[in-house]
């Protein structure tokens, strides 16, 4: 603490820049970084390396190596593919190698090969001279210069769109530089040809000016764009560096330095907030600073270095060390500065002297009381605190915050509390076994989520546990995607059976919230472990989940018996109908048939969808009963002529008789006999009859006047008498034929009473005819009778006669005083006889 600015290096009036230590690098590398292809992934990421090939031996095979960013080794395995040209990392933290060729491989984290795509034929035939990997809203973009001096970019490598872009005018050799622009959403490129400068898009190649560019500047050999996109930075071979915005309509600066030849990188070391933005230069032995000042800052470089562009500064990394370039930010200054006499240095300088036991503490308290900037000075602390990466100067600073919260009334403690959480998360990430070196702003730019995805994908699974269980995070934001993603990895190690593993992963996970047991058996398949993946779905509690798998498995049998399980009918009909394309017709049958649910629910399908395989079925099974039955409905739901649905229903009389179902065998007969009885009344009379009832067909006959016919349909199918009368007596009364229906009353004596013969007279309003039929009625139904055509007189004689009160009371009922006083006489009368009896 007390040499803490000893490496501020100031820039300007206003700005100071230093270098941190972050790792003593781990690796033991046999050779320069020159001497190898190098990618450094952004926000604390991996690097990785790939040895130039310069042995022409078929048999140099260089390694593609993966280290963590304290040199730690991920992955390592022997490059056989095509020279690579360029590396570079996504988003997402998979490498991209970029050969000759113009096909780009992309590997893990642990150098598994997952995919390779190609950057189309043009590239193919003419190599890649130079490439760069680059990061915009869209996702991860490659640009290629091929060796015809054009360029192609595809801007995301997620969902590949090649373009190919304009020819820069009369180029006869490569570019001395170019970059990657983002302008309103548009990727373009910015191309210099000795001093011009020519801005490319998807169909135009325009020359450009840069604003305020010094007419001594000279031909342009660097360029590069800042970390965000926004700024832009050319080196020419004067020593010049023009800076300014990527739009190239604003300066930002100057600057000019002793050294002519390139520097090997130049990047931009920025941050939000800069009070002085800067370009690195890095040269053999020198890294260089520049800003828009007249004085540069200077650092020796004692071995070969890799610069690496962060959000808020650069990583340098050599052979043996890994370092952090950045500028201090405002709240650091304010605190730490010499002779500060801001709030923030009064209250870290009180609680020191209060940890002495010194009264000067209440002298500084006091000083920044009486300024009422008590607040502001716990805020100074907090987020100087926040951009330290040593933990003692941060317990110093948290202190001091802590200590200046006791004399302030209700202050909010939500800054405090979440910045303590957040150092202690990003402290252990930064542990060399870990390397990960987050700066506060990276993290808070990659967010929680994100860095827990990054630890998983390391398969760093405890240190990722430990914080999400630290920040409390819910079981799905957290733990159980962790937990899902260990699995994933357990069941790609080979060294344990399966019974062991599946044992393991379900001990670990349990019945874990958010967690899918079929995402992991599908990762087992994926792996060749099938059987592990079928123990695993084992404990996978959603039948939903399981029967996709074990269908894309080729375990038909298991899907059936699970999905049948299930209870869900859709799930089995899935299983079935994927069953019936996968097998031959016999074993599709054969294995139904061991599945009674699945069998009578195909049934059901195939009544709808597929006779013939219903027949088939029946045919299997030797069941007699719904063979008939298919022949019936075949017969009904076909459009065949008479013969060929007589021929139907005969066949289903031969199958109900081998089924022993004799009543439905002579009721199907009795069908055949009507089908064809009615086919003659239709070829007589040219009227539709068929498909008619027995009772239609004879109801219409009465109607039309067909008497003869209707007899003799009574007579054929022996239809009871009680229903032909009922059928006859309707149709006639129906048809107004009164003379028929009373020559009919009379023709025998009626099985079905008289009282009908009143009734459907009534109904059709014809009370004289109904009056003939009413004497004629039986006694215990005559009052009935006369009461329907309304002669209440002799009903009430009906009723007299047979000394039934019931029957006088209902006549009374329908009785008027006035009118029918003579009847009313009469049934007082005969119920005063009855009482007195």
């Amino acid at each position: 603490m007390d040499c803490y600015t000893a490496n501020w290096d100031p820039l300007g009036e206003a700005a100071y820049y230093r270098k941190l230590d972050l790792y003593t690098m781990g690796w033991n590398l046999r050779e320069d970084l020159r001497d190898c292809l190098v990618a450094a992934a952004p926000y604390g990421g991996p690097i990785a390396l790939l040895k130039n090939k310069k042995e022409k031996s078929p048999s140099s095979r260089p390694p593609l190596e993966i280290y963590t960013a304290s040199g730690v080794l991920l992955a390592s395995i022997p490059w056989k593919n095509c020279p690579a040209v360029h590396l570079g990392w996504t988003t997402s933290e998979d490498l991209l190698c970029i050969q000759e060729d113009g096909s780009v491989l992309v590997y893990s984290l642990f150098c598994e090969f997952k995919r390779r795509f190609s950057m189309g034929n043009e590239v193919l035939q003419n190599h890649v001279l130079e490439a760069k990997v680059f990061h915009t809203e869209y996702g991860t973009g490659v640009a290629i210069l091929t060796g015809a001096h054009r360029f192609t970019i595809a801007t995301n490598v997620e969902d590949l769109k090649l373009r190919r872009l304009p020819q820069v005018p009369g180029v006869q050799k490569p570019p001395s530089c170019w970059a990657v622009l983002c302008q309103e959403r548009v990727t373009v490129l910015l191309v210099a040809v000795g001093q011009e400068l020519y801005l490319l898009d998807n169909t135009t190649c325009s020359p450009v000016t840069l604003p305020g560019l010094s007419p001594h500047a000279g031909s342009f050999l660097r360029m590069a764009v800042s970390f965000n996109y926004r700024f832009l930075a050319l080196f020419t071979d004067t020593g010049y560096t023009w800076m300014g915005k990527s739009n190239l309509k604003e300066k930002l600066g100057e600057s000019i330095c002793e050294f002519r030849a390139p520097p090997k990188q130049m990047v931009w070391c920025t941050r939000s907030r800069s009070k002085q933005r800067a370009v690195v230069m890095a040269w053999e032995r020198r890294l260089l600073v520049a800003g828009d000042a007249e004085q540069c800052i200077q650092y020796p470089l004692d071995e070969d270095s890799y610069l690496v562009p962060e959000l808020d500064g650069v990583r340098i990394f050599s052979r043996s060390t890994h370092e952090f370039l950045h500028e201090i930010p405002e709240a650091s200054q304010e605190v730490f500065k010499i002779a500060s006499m801001a709030p923030g240095a009064l209250l870290l300088e009180a609680q020191k002297e209060y940890e002495k036991e010194s009264q000067k503490a209440d002298e500084y308290l006091r000083e920044i009381k009486d300024q009422n900037l008590l607040p502001e000075a716990v805020e100074q602390c907090i987020r100087a605190a926040s951009y330290e990466h040593e933990p003692e100067i941060q317990k110093s600073l948290l202190r001091a915050a802590s200590f200046g919260k006791c004399f302030i009334d209700k202050f909010p403690p939500e800054r405090f509390v979440e910045t303590c959480r957040d150092l202690r998360v990003l402290n252990a990430i930064r542990d060399y076994q870990i390397g990960i070196p987050l700066s506060f702003d990276q993290y808070t730019q990659v967010t929680t989520e994100v860095l827990l995805d990054r630890l998983v994908l390391r398969r760093l699974y405890p240190i990722a546990i430990k914080i999400c269980e630290y920040l409390r995070l819910s079981e799905f934001q957290g733990i159980s995607r962790i937990l899902a993603h260990w699995a994933c990895y357990k069941v790609q190690q080979k060294d344990k059976s399966d019974e062991e593993v599946a044992q393991a992963i379900n001990q670990k996970l349990g019945d874990t919230p958010g967690i899918s047991y079929s995402e992991i058996a599908a990762r087992a398949y994926e792996c060749g472990r099938a059987e592990l993946a079928i123990k695993l779905l084992e404990y996978e509690p959603r039948s939903g989940k399981q029967v996709p798998l074990l269908l894309k498995m080729k375990r038909s049998q298991l899907a059936l018996s699970k999905a049948i399980e299930s209870g869900d009918t859709d799930l089995v009909y899935t299983v079935v109908l994927h069953l019936k394309n996968e097998l031959n017709r016999g074993a599709f049958f054969m294995t139904l048939q061991n599945q009674p649910v699945a069998l009578s629910l195909y049934r059901q399908f195939c009544k709808y969808q597929e006779l013939d395989t219903l027949k088939d079925l029946y045919n299997q099974d030797d069941d007699h009963q719904e063979l008939g039955n298919f022949h019936v409905r075949a017969s009904y739901a076909s459009d065949k002529q008479i013969d060929g649905r007589v021929a139907s229903l005969q066949n289903a009389v031969d199958e109900y008789y081998k089924a022993k179902n004799e009543f439905a065998a002579k009721a199907t007969e009795d069908q055949i006999k009507l089908l064809r009885s009615q086919r003659r009344l239709q070829a007589d009379f040219d009227k539709p009859y068929l498909d008619e009832s027995l009772h239609d067909t004879v109801y219409n006959l009465i109607l039309e006047g067909n008497h003869k016919r209707a007899e003799q349909f009574y007579r054929d199918f022996k239809i009871p008498d009680k229903r032909f009368w009922w059928l006859k007596i309707s149709a006639l009364a129906e048809q107004g034929d009164w003379e028929e229906l009373e020559k009919f009353s009379k023709s025998k004596k009626s099985p079905i009473g008289y009282l009908p013969f009143v009734e459907i007279s009534m109904k059709h309003h014809n009370c004289y005819e109904a009056k003939k039929y009413a004497p004629r009625v039986a006694p215990e139904q005559r009052v009935k009778a006369f009461l329907l055509v309304g002669d209440l007189s002799q009903a009430s004689d009906a009723a007299i006669e047979r000394k039934n009160e019931a029957e006088m009371n209902l006549i009374l009922s329908k009785c008027t005083a006035a009118a029918d006083a003579s009847v009313v006489a009469k049934i007082n009368l005969a119920k005063a006889q009855l009482g007195k009896k």
